[in-house]
């Protein structure tokens, strides 16, 4: 478990007041008192009035909303640094277009030599869906070392010259088995490629994660888990992460993963023992599979785009088993990344097995976790339910793929319509916290607050309140968070809280049979942002534990 700031917050006293208040404590409330690092009251105007002094300092909220700071429950910081600040890619439709913009961006000024790093390109998007060859990265380049990151982060374009220092076989046709002979590399290609397109100084590594703080702050997140694992970066990458939380910066904290496979309780611990620093779990990217995207999702019948190919399982359920095993016995979280329906089966069969052979108990009081779980039928779910496990799910995923001409109907056909099926977890009680998986999605929290509610498929749409918890207070109770009070505004509770400029403010739920919305105030429920209308919320100001991590400029003008 992670401890709190070296530094603390200088102790003050600030009232927040003329605004609204998103509290259980009261629903009507316009003022919140914080003092030091813990909320001390909620309540009216009116009352506001009657305790403000010359002691603290007052801030006009002008109408704004506060409410509980955001978590995101799966970050990869060093990766999403680099993301922000490389060559965007997104938004190219063709090979040509992706060999012009690297071409462009090797001879602008912001490139500065070394390896060219890219993001965010999908195929799927293109009128051509062919990928340029190594040969033609290294050429557009010019004999520069290339990496370029699929929108999923599962795979990759890599040049000649890369290639070669990874030690990956010669160059052929673009690769479909995953061993790294054309330019997308997938699986163990990928992962040595990446890592020696990420062999940079602490100073480097440092600078991305900084980008990334910044970034979140700015969009009213508080906390982040930070999901490393041996095949996204090194030990040096966690451990530069982890000293975020006791250095004198004001940053979201960092809630820290390591996903490597523990063969026994004894290797589970000599795994926490060589990382030199605390960590929530082995969990996290831990891959059972890999994406939809670069078809390397276990699923249990072939790709439909695809003929043949159902994806990869990277662990036995054999593996699995013991890796929870493991860590239940130690009483450690354990988790995998896993996206398809046959690599949740493996998942499910080896938390059987890690029950037979430890006990159901163990099992259920490790509070294990799945990250993704994209694929899953109503008999996996109930067996999710049934072991407490938490399912760290990615809205961003629906929106950005989920349509009826998207990315999900390509792959996967009539199976769309069982992605990411939210509803359905909830109402068979599997807990539940959702996340960005940063880079893949951006870190937005109302846009991932609007999926849930605009889910593609309509009965798996869930109300506004519910997906606000999910990304709020369902984070901190899925990490076991130290403190239970985190996530709410109410006295006692840890001042971690965004204030929003927002348009308007109502009830939003998901039930199209029911009006969906509802600005009266007698239903005595907590108003959110209107998110089906108007611009999305501005972030004015983040705070954690009484400390400042943003503010704009308008906030006290």
């Amino acid at each position: 478990m992670t401890d709190s700031p070296a530094t603390p917050a200088p102790h003050k006293v600030t009232l927040y007041r003329n605004g609204s208040v998103y509290t259980a404590a009261d629903p009507f409330a316009t003022a919140m008192l914080v003092d030091g690092d813990t909320v001390a009251w909620v309540g009216s105007e009116q009352a506001a009035t009657s305790i403000a002094d010359a002691s603290m300092e007052v801030i006009d909220l002008h109408g704004a909303l506060l409410a509980p700071g955001f978590v995101d429950s799966h970050v990869h910081l060093t990766e999403t640094g680099i993301a922000l600040d490389s060559l965007q890619l997104g938004g190219v439709r063709s090979a040509r277009e992706l060999l012009d913009a690297v071409a462009s961006f090797c001879v602008s000024a912001s490139s500065a030599g070394g390896t060219v790093l890219g993001h965010g390109w999908d195929e799927t998007q293109w009128v051509d869906s062919a990928l340029p060859t190594r040969d033609e990265l290294e050429r557009a380049a010019g004999g520069r070392h290339v990496y370029l990151s699929r929108v999923d982060v599962h795979s990759a374009l890599v040049s000649s010259s890369l290639a070669a220092a990874a030690g990956l076989p010669a160059a052929g046709s673009n690769d479909t088995d995953g061993s790294g002979a054309g330019s997308q590399v997938k699986r163990a290609a990928h992962t040595a490629a990446r890592l020696a397109a990420r062999r940079l100084p602490a100073a480097a590594l440092r600078g991305y994660q900084q980008r990334t703080l910044a970034e979140a702050a700015a969009n009213g997140y508080v906390a982040l888990a930070e999901m490393a694992a041996p095949h996204i970066g090194s030990i040096e990458d966690l451990q530069l992460a982890v000293a975020w939380n006791t250095g004198p910066d004001a940053v979201p904290e960092i809630l820290p993963y390591w996903g490597e496979l523990a063969g026994s309780a004894e290797h589970a611990r000599s795994i926490l023992d060589r990382l030199g620093v605390p960590v929530l779990g082995l969990a996290g990217d831990l891959n059972l599979d890999g994406s939809i995207g670069s078809r390397t999702a276990a699923l249990r019948e072939d790709y439909s785009d695809a003929a043949g190919e159902r994806g990869s399982l990277y662990l036995s359920s054999a593996e699995a088993a013991a890796h929870l095993a493991a860590c239940s016995l130690l009483g450690i979280q354990a988790g995998f990344h896993v996206i398809g329906d046959a690599g949740l089966d493996a998942a499910l069969d080896a938390l059987d097995q890690a029950a037979a052979d430890v006990g159901e108990q163990k099992v259920r009081a490790a509070g294990h976790r799945l990250e993704h779980v994209e694929l899953a039928d109503a008999d996996a779910i109930r067996r999710l339910a049934n072991y407490s496990v938490t399912v760290s799910a990615q809205p961003g995923f629906d929106a950005a793929w989920g349509a009826a001409d998207g990315l999900y109907q390509q792959r996967l056909g009539s199976r769309r319509g069982g992605m990411n099926p939210f509803a359905s977890f909830y109402a068979a009680g599997v807990p539940i916290c959702f996340g960005s998986d940063s880079p893949v999605t951006p870190l937005r929290p109302w846009s991932s607050v609007r999926a849930c509610l605009q889910h593609n498929n309509p009965a798996e749409r869930i109300s506004a309140r519910a997906a606000f918890l999910g990304h709020t207070r369902a984070g901190w109770r899925a990490a076991r968070y130290r403190n239970p009070m985190a996530g709410q505004l109410v006295p006692g509770a840890p001042a971690s809280f965004a204030v929003w400029a927002v348009e308007e403010l109502m009830v939003q739920v998901a039930d199209g049979r029911v009006q969906s919305w509802s600005t009266d105030p007698r239903a005595r429920t907590p108003l959110l942002p209107a998110l089906d209308t108007g611009s999305e919320p501005v972030c004015l100001q983040t705070v954690r534990d009484g400390r400042e991590l943003f503010a704009s400029g308008s906030l006290r003008g």
